[in-house]
């Protein structure tokens, strides 16, 4: 005869878990059919209905529905298997299953952690195609109702919809397959504390270099190797927790032009710092053109503590001692009465030189440094969140 209707209605009672790993998430439902079997009818005058356990269930025939694209699925069992049967008089047959599926979910992580994600699940008869049995949604969009309770750590539920397609097999036909599409939007506030706010802070902290004495090596170079180090382990926590897949997403982008700045405040400095020793060895040749000679070349002076100081260089003065010797008499009588004069003007003017100490100590690439690096890094910023908000 013609098609079976079986009338189907969901209602969901909680969506427990969404694996950005394994692409998939797990749901927990009540799955209800309705259908017409005459051979069920009976006459009674008191009872509207009668109500059976899981027992008849192997007696009768039911409808061999099951979740395409699912892993695994159970009925629970606790403390009875949850299984109902209610018959009418007329024969109308009302069928519902308590169940817990766990399916595929094709998820597209290009905008991650600024996605939305759009998953189904989907019902079809398994033996039973068009000709044999006919799956439709018994009250239209109103078959699918959700607990109003339910929610997510890391995903808001934008909407839940039901819909109804055909889908074919060679060898069997074409079958009825109902979905139960739901949106999930991503919380964004966890990654901003996780992993986008931290490397804004790295970066900004590179930029403390900029403002450190050109000359302070150690100070430098571990500031930029510290930067550049933290930038490697949130990219490696965030990468963890993440399939391996083989497109660029959201948060790459972000996290490796934030590694790509930290990495070029520390080039930043390599250039600052061989273009001082060219500058150094320069003004040292000068000197040693003007004085005859000098015995200690710029690079094995820097090479004791990482600085260059100027009265570290020992000049030979060979062809002035007899001079010098007499110039030493004269400056220590003036030294004494000068001492007390010069400690009080010191003191002065202390405050005052070290900004000054402080910018001529400066090369021109870290003056530069200090308005370019911040200016590109804030319009990043403000085209990759206007991109993808």
């Amino acid at each position: 005869g013609s098609p079976i209707p079986v009338g189907i209605d969901v209602q969901v009672e909680s969506i427990d878990s969404i694996s950005e790993v394994d692409m998939d998430f797990t749901m927990t439902l009540y799955l209800r059919h309705y259908w017409k079997d005459e051979r069920l009818s009976f006459r009674s005058n008191k009872n509207k209905s009668m109500t059976f356990d899981g027992r008849l269930i192997k007696k009768i025939w039911v409808p061999d529905v099951f979740f395409v694209h699912s892993k695994r699925s159970f009925i629970h069992d606790t403390t009875v298997e949850n299984v109902m049967l209610r018959v009418y008089p007329d024969g109308n047959v009302l069928f519902s299953l308590r169940i817990t599926v766990s399916a595929m979910c094709f998820m597209d992580f290009s905008r991650f952690p600024l996605d939305t994600q759009n998953c189904s699940l989907e019902l079809e008869s398994y033996a039973y195609n068009e000709d044999d049995l006919m799956l439709y949604w018994k009250h239209g969009n109103k078959s699918l109702s959700t607990d109003e309770h339910i929610s997510l750590s890391q995903f808001f539920i934008e909407e839940f919809s039901a819909s109804s397609g055909l889908a074919f097999y060679s060898s069997t036909g074409w079958y009825n397959r109902l979905f139960i599409n739901f949106a999930l939007r991503r919380h964004i506030f966890f990654f901003v504390l996780q992993s986008y706010f931290p490397a804004m802070l790295m970066v900004m902290l590179s930029w403390v270099s900029f403002w450190i004495d050109r000359r302070a090596v150690p100070a430098r170079v571990s500031l930029g190797i510290t930067t550049v180090l933290t930038m490697s382990t949130i990219m490696t926590g965030v990468s963890a927790s993440m399939p391996q897949v083989s497109y660029i997403k959201a948060v790459d982008v972000y996290l490796w032009i934030s590694f790509l700045f930290v990495f070029l405040s520390v080039i930043e400095y390599a250039a600052v710092n061989y273009l001082t020793t060219i500058e150094e060895r320069k003004q040292l040749k000068k000197r040693g053109k003007a004085s005859g000679m000098y015995s200690i070349d710029a690079v094995q002076a820097m090479a004791f503590d990482g600085c260059f100081h100027d009265t570290d260089v020992d000049m030979d003065l060979t062809a002035f001692s007899d001079r010098c010797e007499e110039n030493d008499t004269r400056a220590r009588a003036a030294s004494v009465s000068n001492v007390d004069t010069t400690r009080i003007k010191r003191k002065r003017s202390l405050k005052g030189n070290v900004g000054r100490i402080i910018l001529q100590n400066n090369h021109v690439i870290d003056t530069y440094s200090r308005i370019i690096f911040p200016s590109v890094y804030i319009v990043f910023n403000f085209f990759y969140w206007g991109l993808y908000i």
